[in-house]
């Protein structure tokens, strides 16, 4: 059974910084790319960021370039999401997947629950 769990969500500061991790169980973790779409409340779920399954390709939504970096480590089974200069309008429930590269969320078949992020500020 494929599962995917994030962590690392919680309360901060308007400018501060939080890594989200989500740890991939039940699939070969390195035949899939790895993305991280978010909610926020009232809002259409939104494309985040997606990482190849080598690492070696990312893609950014533009209201993130810059200020947030996916990375994975495949002998960990593990994705992250580092997010600097946190911004109230980051708010939302951040989610992973595993699926085919690209910023689509019909790529993806496996979903994590989420992790709420929130941006006080």
């Amino acid at each position: 059974q494929v599962q995917l769990v994030e962590s690392g969500g919680g309360l901060v500061q308007a400018g501060g910084s939080l890594r989200l991790s989500c740890a991939a169980s039940g699939l070969t973790f390195s035949d899939y790319a790895m993305a991280w779409f978010r909610q926020a409340p009232g809002k259409e779920r939104e494309f985040v960021a997606v990482i190849s399954w080598s690492g070696t390709g990312t893609i950014y939504a533009n209201s993130v370039k810059g200020q947030f970096t996916i990375s994975r480590d495949n002998t960990k089974n593990t994705v992250y999401l580092q997010m600097n200069s946190l911004k109230p309008e980051d708010t939302a429930i951040y989610c992973c997947a595993a699926g085919r590269y690209g910023s689509s969320y019909r790529l993806y078949t496996h979903w994590g629950q989420g992790t709420q992020v929130t941006v006080s500020s």
